[in-house]
């Protein structure tokens, strides 16, 4: 009876658990299942007690079997068979998670343009951040597995950190701290085709694109975004000759190389679809929107609870140059065909602005980016966390504008 009792409620409890954990952080499980986004959530806080009653539940199930406990039939399948399942449900997500990834906040090693030639296509596009003349380029293929960029130099005096969601063609930076904590970064999952990263320090969830704890409900609980912007790797190097590029070179260790490699090439075949084929490769969409196709590359901002996103093709028929008005904030688009970059600033002038370039520099002045910029990612994922966006709006300068307003990050 007890042997029994052991075995099953052992069979039960690591069975169910090892499902839950390969289908809310398998990640490949979303090629064929709809995940939950509560689920993922719940597991993400929980992971370390969902594992130990997994194991605690597996070491019941063995303990009764070697007791006498369990049906004929499934000691004639093999108890070893079904142990061997459960371990892989538990042990690949592990490591496809933790291992697979291996998120560089701490570690990522930049190099010279010079070295970064060898690597990277001229024509690539790069995702760029800047401070005090120190500025960092990120190509989309280097950052795809390691999803964070980041180490202790900081950029120009400030502790900065890339996020990247190659599932959203995402990458925006932040100041890693909320209410003055650092935080330890590590990406858990994607719901929505976005990154969901964890704070190991709180457990506590975090929508890449966001930037603010999960159970935040004030929105106030937020990273500082930082200006981020896409140009191609020639226009990096016109403009920040002395910047450096950041380079995921493979590992030295055989055993760690093979993995990396057959995890870049899974990912590698994924993205190439996604970018392609007009239905996500893993839809775990709730909102759609055909405005716009949905793989239409948008550069969005939010300002308040303003959000609003422009299209290249409508940036051109406007000859590269669009003035707005978002959140209560005058702000212009432009195009600079030199750098081949999009960028996005305030204009406190209360007058339109007919000319800025790359710099910012503007006929009545020297311009300020705007940080929340979100820099040629799909519509269909913008569109998802923005369900309320205006699309290629444009307008003379708003009369009451108020440079003392400061952007928030809306729903």
């Amino acid at each position: 009876m007890l042997a029994n009792l052991l075995f099953y409620v052992g069979l039960l409890v690591s069975l169910t658990i090892g499902f839950m954990y390969f289908r809310d952080l398998g990640d490949v499980s979303q090629m064929v299942l709809k995940v939950k986004r509560n689920n993922m959530i719940r597991f993400i806080r929980n992971e370390n007690t969902y594992l130990a009653a997994g194991f605690a539940g597996l070491v019941l199930m063995l303990v009764g079997h070697f007791l006498g406990g369990g049906p004929g039939w499934l000691f004639f399948l093999g108890v070893p068979a079904v142990t061997l399942v459960i371990i892989f449900l538990f042990v690949f997500p592990w490591v496809w998670v933790h291992i697979g990834l291996r998120n560089q906040q701490n570690t990522a090693r930049y190099y010279p343009i010079s070295e970064a030639q060898q690597f990277i296509n001229p024509s690539a596009s790069v995702l760029v951040i800047e401070n005090n003349g120190h500025a960092r380029a990120h190509s989309d293929a280097q950052l795809m597995r390691p999803h964070l960029a980041g180490n202790d130099k900081g950029l120009g005096g400030d502790d900065i950190v890339m996020t990247y969601c190659a599932m959203a063609n995402l990458g925006q930076a932040y100041k890693p701290e909320i209410h003055g904590k650092r935080l330890d970064l590590e990406v858990m999952a994607q719901h929505g085709n976005n990154l969901i990263l964890r704070d190991n320090t709180t457990g506590e969830p975090i929508q890449q694109i966001y930037g603010r704890f999960d159970s935040d409900a004030s929105r106030t609980a937020a990273m500082q975004p930082w200006p981020t912007f896409r140009m191609s790797f020639r226009g990096f190097q016109k403009a920040y000759p002395d910047g450096e590029v950041f380079l995921n070179k493979p590992s030295s260790n055989p055993l760690l190389r093979l993995f990396d490699t057959f995890t870049e090439t899974v990912f590698s075949s994924g993205i190439a679809k996604q970018h392609q084929e007009e239905a996500p490769v893993m839809d775990n969409m709730s909102h759609s929107d055909n405005r716009l196709p949905n793989k239409t590359y948008v550069w969005g901002i939010t300002i308040g609870d303003d959000a609003v996103c422009w299209t290249d093709d409508f940036l051109a028929e406007n000859k590269g140059l669009i003035n707005a008005t978002v959140g209560g904030r005058d702000v212009v688009v432009s195009y600079d065909p030199i750098y081949e970059s999009v960028g996005v600033w305030y204009n406190d002038s209360g007058a339109p602005i007919t000319h800025v370039d790359f710099f910012g520099h503007a006929d009545c002045g020297q311009l300020t980016r705007v940080e929340t910029l979100r820099s040629g990612m799909f519509w269909h994922v913008w569109v998802e966390f923005f369900p309320g966006t205006d699309i290629n709006r444009s307008g003379p300068p708003h009369t009451t504008s108020d440079p003392r307003q400061t952007p928030a990050q809306s729903e």
